[in-house]
């Protein structure tokens, strides 16, 4: 029905980012990453947790940067850079030797981190300016492979760790390389659309649930004067930190409620899958029925996630832990997506790759929401006060979710 060539390139350009997320999101399987340096190298638990909570940092920090390269150097040189940048901070993590805990924050939390948040902007903005008529589903695929990767790779490097022959410093090493071989050819490759490309129309669905206000291209200034954005960056927040904190300390919380060593490996890895999956059934919500009861969807599913493990954890019931875990991996996901959808909607496409690098910092205050759920389970020496914290702050994000009608 479209003829158009350039238009005909898209599903590649889509294939390749996914492709370059699956490889990029490997800094989130930080629970295996972090390992030898736990039992080889004696760092301590707080230092390790620094080491996340800097990558989180340095990843939005890189998000942004990316944004600003784009406009000034295109797609190829600011991808390049960003697979070089990660590339070389995983290579190093891995050939330095002693590895001091100083060093790792800088290969790794600095290195790697703000090239990974260079290319995790630079390329979900530029897959999807070819999807104007399926921002959500483009959006979601693309997030699917960022969330997926620990699943995937993770226990591809956990059994690479293990291997006598390759060991953790070869690891890191190699996936230095791969990390950089696959965004440098995704630089090659993605490219972004011309005036002349003519897109597909709109969904009809999509317009019946057309916002009520006019659009506009909004730039970073006005965005962050709209009282609606921060609005919404609070609930995010909020929601974020669900599967944050859950995430930090999902094996240790379904070994608390009965689950066996081997099954508590598997069950984190199927939160990773429901991650993945959250992000593509999102996606799909918001091209059919909308920014509003996209984020309304993700808000009500993060309170049955928090309601249902909660009450796992009171009655210590395995099977209502495995479905609540099930449900915070599909709720963590559609956050990211949300994220996309929100900006895209509200505050239009022109100026989308700075406005989205802005909105996920919120990323950052999630992270150390997440280390306050680490603190009240220690302080209470159960993980029944956490979760009444991060229930209310979903439901309290509920009420911020109802009131955002305009930008």
């Amino acid at each position: 029905m479209f003829s158009d060539k350039k238009l005909s390139n898209r599903n590649i350009f889509l294939i390749t980012g996914l492709v370059s997320m699956l490889f990029a999101g490997v800094i989130y399987a930080w629970s295996i990453l972090k390992a030898p340096f736990k039992n080889e190298l004696s760092f301590a638990d707080s230092d390790l947790a620094l080491c996340f909570t800097f990558t989180m940092c340095t990843f939005c920090i890189g998000a942004f940067i990316g944004s600003k390269l784009l406009k000034k150097i295109g797609i190829k040189f600011t991808v390049m850079g960003a697979g070089l940048l990660s590339g070389m901070g995983f290579f190093l993590t891995g050939l330095i030797n002693p590895l001091s805990i100083e060093l790792l924050y800088v290969f790794y939390a600095l290195f790697a981190g703000l090239g990974i948040g260079i290319a995790y902007n630079v390329i979900i903005s530029a897959v999807n300016s070819w999807f104007p008529d399926k921002k959500g589903f483009s959006s979601g695929v693309l997030l699917m492979g960022f969330g997926a990767s620990t699943l995937i790779l993770g226990n591809v490097i956990d059994i690479m760790f293990a291997s006598s022959n390759i060991g953790y410093k070869n690891t890191f090493m190699i996936f230095g390389v791969l990390i950089a071989l696959v965004l440098i050819i995704a630089a090659l490759i993605i490219k972004l659309p011309s005036k002349e490309v003519k897109f597909p129309e709109v969904n009809k669905n999509v317009a019946k649930v057309k916002e009520d206000f006019e659009m506009k291209d909004y730039t970073a200034k006005e965005m962050l004067k709209r009282f609606t954005f921060w609005r919404a960056f609070i609930l995010l927040v909020f929601l974020t930190a669900v599967g944050n904190s859950v995430i930090s300390f999902a094996k240790d919380l379904v070994i608390s409620i009965g689950a066996i060593d081997s099954l508590a490996t598997t069950l984190v890895g199927v939160l990773a899958v429901c991650n993945g999956i959250g992000r593509v059934i999102t996606g799909i919500v918001f091209d059919r029925a909308g920014r509003k009861t996209t984020m309304i969807f993700s808000n009500l599913l993060t309170i049955c996630a928090s309601a249902v493990t909660l009450l796992a954890v009171i009655i210590s019931s395995l099977p209502l832990g495995i479905i609540g875990l099930c449900l915070v991996g599909l709720s963590y996901g559609s956050c990211p997506t949300v994220c996309s959808a929100f900006v895209s909607a509200f505050y239009g496409q022109k100026y989308f790759p700075t406005n989205f690098s802005i909105i996920n910092f919120n990323l950052i205050f999630a992270s150390f929401i997440a280390s306050l759920s680490s603190t009240l389970f220690t302080l209470s020496g159960g993980y029944v006060v956490p979760f009444i914290m991060l229930l209310s702050l979903s439901v309290i994000s509920l009420g911020l979710n109802l009131s955002i009608k305009k930008p």
